[in-house]
């Protein structure tokens, strides 16, 4: 039976366990086209010794309408595979990331029934900072007999179900973007689209949810900062950002203060944006 282990682990804990058999690190790195960086190529120059790349930017279903969808659980059951990974492993996901992509890969293995899976806080930032050794390369994998799992996918919402709750709001929505995005004060850049939010939307930057080295705040300073954000924290959260990634963050953040009913609107404001049917507000919330 596998060591039990918290959702958000150190680079002490972690160095102390690595090399046990049940254990996999997995290198979650992803960045924004604007970043010019190559994952990969990162990966291969310094990694946590024994990590593997989970290559997050191809974890996608590329079948669907949506750019960057999580993947199906064929296709998730197919990486695992090709990683080498059993379902009765102890996942350790961390990136190199301004985005703090490990909780986007979070999400996806949660979604996936995968329990026993943790966020390294503060990434390989984290791990350099305490000196501790890297390794270059690219892991090669004896392929896994990984079965597909069955996906929750009522941890997600599609842009039918957000157009609802614009009029039901039984369920509230959280926006991880920048605060000029959100009100429209700038257009959405990354991904070339007017800013605004969705009707009714909440606000809280998910770079707020970490302090300056990267790591997650606290649980009381979460609390508070969604509190703070006009966010009920005894009714359902959905979050949204712009294609699903730092809406992520903050799903781990209410997942850190034992929030659980919450979900990932998925299209996030590539889809509701682009589509000009779909009602858009500016400002700040009322």
């Amino acid at each position: 039976m596998a060591t039990h282990m918290d959702s958000l682990v150190g680079a002490a804990w972690l160095a102390q366990q690595l090399g046990a058999d049940d254990l996999v690190v997995l290198d979650a790195s992803q960045h924004l086209p604007g970043a010019k960086r190559d994952a990969r190529a990162e990966f291969t120059a310094a990694h946590i010794p024994s990590a593997r790349f989970l290559d997050l930017a191809t974890l996608i279903d590329p079948a669907s309408d949506i750019a960057n969808a999580v993947p199906n659980a064929a296709q998730f059951a197919s990486r695992m595979s090709a990683l080498g990974i059993r379902p009765d492993r102890r996942i350790v996901l961390y990136d190199d990331s301004k985005l703090r992509s490990a909780a986007r890969a979070w999400f996806v293995f949660r979604m996936m029934g995968v329990v026993q899976c943790a966020i390294l806080d503060g990434g390989l930032d984290a791990w350099r900072s305490e000196n501790r050794p890297l390794e270059a390369g690219l892991q090669t994998c004896e392929p896994s007999d990984y079965p597909a799992p069955q996906a929750s996918v009522t941890r997600l919402r599609t842009k039918a179900q957000v157009l609802a709750n614009c009029q039901s709001r039984e369920e509230q929505l959280v926006d991880a973007r920048d605060a000029a995005r959100f009100t429209g004060d700038t257009a959405d850049a990354v991904h070339g689209l007017p800013g605004g939010h969705i009707p009714g939307a909440r606000h809280l930057f998910f770079r707020d949810v970490l302090d300056d080295a990267g790591r997650f705040r606290p649980v009381d300073e979460l609390t508070e900062l969604f509190r703070r954000a006009g966010v009920d924290l005894d009714r359902p959260i959905v979050t949204s950002c712009g294609s699903g990634m730092s809406a992520s963050v903050l799903l781990f953040a209410l997942h850190l203060i034992g929030k659980q009913d919450t979900a990932l609107y998925d299209g996030s404001w590539s889809e509701w944006g682009s589509d000009p049917a779909m009602p858009r507000e500016t400002g700040e919330t009322a």
